[in-house]
């Protein structure tokens, strides 16, 4: 991405620096389909929680659904515990409009009340469309708005960030 950021392993590790004294045993991680589950599996880890990773797939929730048609991966989301007032730390890996997070917060709430909602996103890139804000992030970074953030998985596991 550029030379002087932090490389994947060191934000998600800021990032569970900032949120371990907010976690209670009760609370769940749910990452957002594909990176944000990435992140969310080491926060899970680092933070040593008790309860199952959920999983969310926001495909059919986005805004943008009968512009962009079916994704041919789309796969079921998997929230294998009950929603109703608990506190749900929600990952992604960039957020940048803040459409994927609304819709991932609209499907959650399908499944359930929660009693809060947290956000967590290894990078926020600005250009928010949406009144939505991370209350962790591991690096806030001015993007131009026609370049992208794209977080990858190497086949030994290592994420990567690239700017298109």
């Amino acid at each position: 991405m550029h030379a002087s950021l932090p490389d994947t392993h060191t934000l998600i590790d800021r990032l569970a620096t900032a949120i371990a004294p907010t976690m209670t045993p009760d609370t769940l991680i749910v990452g957002i389909h594909t990176g944000g589950v990435w992140v969310a599996e080491r926060l899970h880890g680092l933070l040593k929680c008790r309860e199952p990773l959920g999983v969310l797939n926001i495909s059919f929730y986005r805004d943008d659904f009968s512009r962009i048609g079916l994704h041919p991966q789309v796969k079921p989301s998997n929230l294998p515990f009950a929603l109703e007032g608990r506190d749900i730390l929600l990952v992604d890996d960039v957020l940048h409009s803040g459409r994927t997070v609304r819709a991932a917060m609209n499907e959650l709430f399908d499944y359930g009340r929660p009693a809060s909602i947290r956000l967590a996103v290894l990078v926020d890139r600005g250009g928010h469309e949406l009144p939505i804000r991370p209350d962790f992030s591991g690096i806030v970074v001015e993007v131009p708005p026609h370049q992208n953030i794209h977080l990858s998985r190497l086949d030994d596991g290592h994420l990567t960030l690239s700017l298109a």
